[in-house]
């Protein structure tokens, strides 16, 4: 797509939002179009459609009530009163819907960048997918490990802990990014403040939930759990889970681990679940037992 499709499709957009809004906007449609213009020649790039707040708009012609409908929005991540033209969605949902795809596209493609890793502290090991494609096509090579990528965290990091805790990208390694800096330490300090003895975190590259059986067995850990992407959707990208077990072994049951999921700045807050890990690891403990046989 060139410059002048772009353009024509940012006309589009902006003459429905102009003629949606027109008792709201002063400013005329031109007026409108002039601004974009202008920030493509300042910046190279037209402005991002993903940075509009989908609760604030109103896309419906002359709403029957318009505060309800602003509430009822509120509410939910569902893409609610988008409205149509003729059979076909208008200019800009379809643009916004393809905007977001593409931010979930990047979400799983993408990997975690070498930096933030570094700046975790994080080591990091792989599983026996060779890259992205492999992972997405094999799941059971998400969960395995080559000896000489096991013997990295035996040789690095605590062994027999009471707690195993890892980051793993999962389907989102966006997710990982954004949540992490904030999770991590919180449940860190959270256990420590219990007396739990946590193990050294370290990455596992390419991993998939049941890869923590294998964490398990290897590093000896009472209870192991791994912050992992959430397969990304529409409404944001960024999600992230914590799957926990109690003395996780190869082949168990997927009944015997417990789930903390939705954690995003949208969802339950990254340092608010990360206190929750460690009150729900805590009782683990206690109870010697996690998944249906804990009684949160």
């Amino acid at each position: 797509m060139n410059e002048k499709d772009i353009m024509k499709l940012v006309e589009q957009v902006m003459l429905e939002l102009n003629k949606n809004n027109n008792e709201e906007n002063s400013c005329s449609s031109k007026d409108i179009i002039d601004e974009c213009k202008n920030v493509m020649a300042e910046e190279g790039e037209i402005p991002d459609i993903t940075e509009v707040n989908l609760k604030s708009q109103i896309l419906v012609p002359n709403p029957a009530n318009k505060e309800e409908f602003l509430k009822l929005k509120n509410a939910t991540p569902a893409r609610l009163g988008v409205w149509r033209a003729g059979p076909r969605y208008k200019t800009e949902t379809m643009l916004r819907f393809r905007a977001d795809h593409a931010v979930a596209m990047d979400a799983v493609f993408n990997d975690v960048s070498e930096e933030f890793l570094k700046e975790m502290n994080l080591v990091s090991i792989k599983t026996k997918c060779s890259n992205k494609d492999e992972y997405l096509t094999r799941p059971d090579l998400g969960r395995k490990f080559d000896e000489e990528e096991l013997q990295i965290i035996k040789d690095k990091c605590v062994k027999s802990p009471q707690v195993q805790i890892y980051v793993s990208d999962g389907l989102s390694s966006t997710s990982i990014e954004a949540n992490v800096r904030d999770v991590l330490p919180a449940i860190m300090q959270g256990l420590e403040g219990y007396g739990i003895k946590v193990g050294t975190p370290f990455f596992v590259k390419y991993g998939r939930v049941p890869a923590m059986d294998v964490i398990s067995e290897t590093m000896g850990a009472e209870v192991t759990c791994v912050l992992i992407g959430e397969r990304p959707g529409l409404a944001t990208g960024e999600s992230m889970s914590a799957y926990i077990a109690y003395k996780a072994t190869v082949d168990m049951p997927e009944a015997r681990r417990t789930v903390v999921s939705n954690i995003h700045k949208g969802g339950t807050p990254p340092v608010e679940a990360g206190a929750h890990i460690a009150d729900i690891i805590k009782l683990m403990l206690e109870k010697k037992a996690s998944g249906l046989d804990l009684k949160l």
